[in-house]
């Protein structure tokens, strides 16, 4: 593993300390970006590490396109993935809704999710308002 003090390895120590090879698992991916991060946190880079780290990245990239596309969830669809992830109820959303019934309207697609409902959600949940948006709305 490379380290803070590590700050001036070059590219052969580097390929010693870490040595990239194909990732193959979730646990070499996780290894692999502590590795990336630990280069990250410790820039300016020296050219050798610039290079090792387009290394790991494209390792990185290359792991990644062989796994499945995360789907295109969005909207109520998206609410109820993050509700059941944080454990959380309708009356814990009334902050963003107002009503319990206003959320359940929403759950069962009743109502549309307005735009000061996604701006609150994301504010709630932390995130950019634009992942309650479909794909093919973003960027235009």
């Amino acid at each position: 593993m490379i380290k803070s003090s590590d700050k001036n390895l070059s590219y052969a120590e580097l390929l010693q300390a870490f040595p990239p090879r194909p990732i193959r698992t979730e646990e070499e991916l996780l290894a692999t970006q502590s590795v990336i991060d630990s280069l990250i946190d410790n820039a300016p880079l020296t050219p050798d590490q610039g290079d090792y780290l387009s290394v790991l990245g494209t390792l990185v990239y290359k792991y990644e396109q062989t796994q499945k596309p995360v789907p295109d969830i969005y909207g109520v669809d998206l609410l109820k993935a993050l509700m059941e992830e944080f454990g959380l109820r309708q009356k814990d959303l009334t902050p963003v809704f107002k009503t319990e019934s206003i959320v359940s309207d929403i759950l069962k697609r009743k109502r549309k999710l307005t735009i000061r409902h996604i701006q609150e959600l994301a504010q709630f949940f932390d995130l950019s308002p634009a992942v309650f948006l479909p794909l093919s709305t973003q960027g235009r």
